[in-house]
C-alpha cells in the first residue's frame, strides 16, 4: 500500500472511532473526498481485517482499533469512547474514582480511571490485574456467567468449598441487586460499588467501579451506588443503541 493509501487507512479509522453511529458508503465517500469505488475498497479492506463490519442496512461501523483483541466482544477502545461522558458524568455524582474493567482471561484488567478534583482521593495503579473474586468488578461480572462456568472459574483457582460457597453468595446478590459493594478492597483502606456494563445482547462485558476511602463511601453509600448504576445503565444504553442493527449482517457488500 502507497503512502497515501495508509494515510486514507488510519484518517478513515480515526473517523469512524468518532462516530457513535454505523455510516453509509456514500457519507464515508464525502467525509473522505474519495470517489465512492475508492472508498469502497477501504471500507471492505477494514472489514476483512476485522476492524469493521457492514450491517444488514449497507451502512459501516467500526468494531475495534488496532491493539484491540477480536473475538465477539466491544472493542476495549471503543467502549471506552462511548462511556467517557458517563464516566465523568458518574465522578461529578459521586465525588470519587470511577473505573472501567473487563473480564481478560481470569484476570481483572482496568481500562482506565478517572479521579475526583479533590484533596483527599482514591487512586490506583490500573497496571496489575486482580483476582476477579477479589475486587467489587470481578463480582458482578462472574455473577453473570452460567453456574457451570462459574464452578469451571473456580476450579481453575483452586477455590475450596468455603470460599465457593461465599462466591455463590456474594455472585447471587450481585445478580439480584445489580451491583455489588465490597466493604474492603485489595488496597487497605478502600472500598468500592460496581455494576455490570452490559452489550445488547445483555451479556455483561465490562463492568463499571467506583471507589473511595472506606468510611467516605459507606457514609455516602447510596449516593455512589446510584451513581454506579446511572453510569453501568447509561453505558449499556450505548452499546445496545451500536448493536441495534446487527441481526442479518454481512461483510460482503
Amino acid at each position: 500500500m502507497s503512502g497515501r493509501g495508509a494515510e486514507r487507512i488510519l484518517d478513515l479509522l480515526e473517523w469512524l472511532a468518532a462516530r457513535a453511529e454505523p455510516a453509509a458508503l456514500a457519507d464515508v465517500a464525502q467525509t473522505m473526498g474519495l470517489p465512492k469505488s475508492s472508498t469502497l475498497l477501504l471500507l471492505r479492506l477494514l472489514v476483512e481485517r476485522g476492524y469493521a463490519e457492514r450491517l444488514a442496512d449497507g451502512r459501516y461501523r467500526l468494531v475495534r482499533l488496532p491493539g484491540d483483541r477480536p473475538g465477539g466482544r466491544e472493542a476495549w477502545a471503543i467502549l471506552l469512547r462511548l462511556a467517557a461522558p458517563h464516566l465523568a458524568r458518574a465522578v461529578e455524582q459521586s465525588g470519587e474514582s470511577v473505573f472501567v474493567a473487563v473480564m481478560d482471561g481470569d484476570e481483572i484488567r482496568y481500562l482506565n480511571k478517572l479521579l475526583p478534583d479533590r484533596e483527599i482521593r482514591y487512586d490506583r495503579n490500573i497496571g496489575p490485574t486482580r483476582v476477579p473474586h477479589q475486587v467489587s468488578s470481578g463480582v458482578v461480572l462472574l455473577a453473570g456467567l452460567p453456574a457451570a462456568e462459574l464452578a469451571s472459574y473456580c476450579d481453575r483457582l483452586g477455590l475450596d468449598a468455603g470460599q465457593r460457597r461465599e462466591l455463590q453468595a456474594r455472585a447471587e446478590a450481585a445478580a439480584r441487586d445489580g451491583f455489588h459493594f465490597n466493604p474492603q478492597g485489595v488496597v487497605e483502606g478502600a472500598s468500592g460499588v460496581a455494576a455490570p456494563i452490559l452489550d445488547g445482547a445483555g451479556r455483561a462485558v465490562a463492568a463499571l467501579n467506583i471507589s473511595g476511602p472506606h468510611p467516605r463511601v459507606v457514609a455516602n453509600l447510596p449516593k455512589i451506588t446510584r451513581a454506579v448504576l446511572d453510569g453501568a445503565q447509561a453505558i449499556s444504553a450505548e452499546l445496545a443503541k451500536r448493536s441495534s442493527n446487527r441481526s442479518g449482517r454481512s461483510t460482503r457488500t
